[in-house]
């Protein structure tokens, strides 16, 4: 008798930040500058240029980045805790290694990022611009994201674990063991022809259904 074997999805490997003793850090942000074991707390950024700064084991805890300008910046080995900000500027930054917890983030724009190994844990981002990032051992826990765009994105071995996704962008995204069977609330808005790739509960098959039927050109009648 034919048997069948349920795929196993690969688990994302998750980074180990341990930071060394850290020197506070009380300064702005420099093009290109480069902070190496710094502690920056509570500091307001709004609207300073980071471009091409590099935050080596680095702790940043309730920093203000509205209009931060940090795009090409490269965090490696850190710890990002409280940060919040509006219109922040992280297009094609680099995240290796890296722990991000409770950020409260508003039109976030990340396209073109390179996230590796990296935890993205509690907190809110509203359209979060993820346009072409590349994400690989990714995990969101406890996350609510409104209106992400991951169109042309590639993501692999990402998992979301109790999450909240609305209004989500998958156009044109790259889908490999990706675990959405966390996510509480699945909303689709636009991409559901890219989710091979993605791996989904039963229930939530149910409730993408009249998606795949429409996408599908199927009539569905009682």
């Amino acid at each position: 008798m034919a048997t069948t074997r349920k795929k196993q999805v690969a688990a994302a490997r998750r980074p180990e930040v341990r930071l060394p003793p850290l020197d506070a850090y009380a300064g702005t942000l420099e093009p290109d500058g480069d902070y190496d074991g710094l502690d920056l707390t509570g500091l307001d950024l709004t609207g300073q240029s980071g471009e091409g700064a590099r935050f080596l084991d680095c702790a940043l805890r309730d920093c203000r980045l509205d209009e931060a300008r940090l795009a090409n910046a490269r965090f490696l080995d850190s710890r990002l805790t409280g940060v919040r900000g509006v219109g922040t500027d992280l297009s094609h930054t680099q995240f290796r290694d890296v722990e991000l917890v409770d950020a409260r983030l508003g039109g976030a724009q990340l396209h073109g990022a390179v996230l590796e190994r990296v935890v993205i844990r509690g907190g809110k981002s509203d359209y979060l611009n993820l346009r072409a990032a590349r994400l690989k051992d990714v995990v969101f826990e406890s996350v609510v994201l409104s209106e992400p765009d991951f169109g042309g994105a590639s993501l692999e071995r990402v998992e979301f674990v109790d999450c909240v996704l609305t209004g989500v962008d998958f156009t044109s995204v790259r889908l490999k063991d990706v675990d959405l069977r966390g996510v509480s609330r699945l909303d689709i808005a636009r991409g559901v022809a890219s989710l091979g790739g993605a791996v989904v509960s039963s229930a939530q098959l149910i409730d993408l259904a009249p998606l795949l039927a429409t996408h599908l050109g199927l009539h569905v009648t009682p």
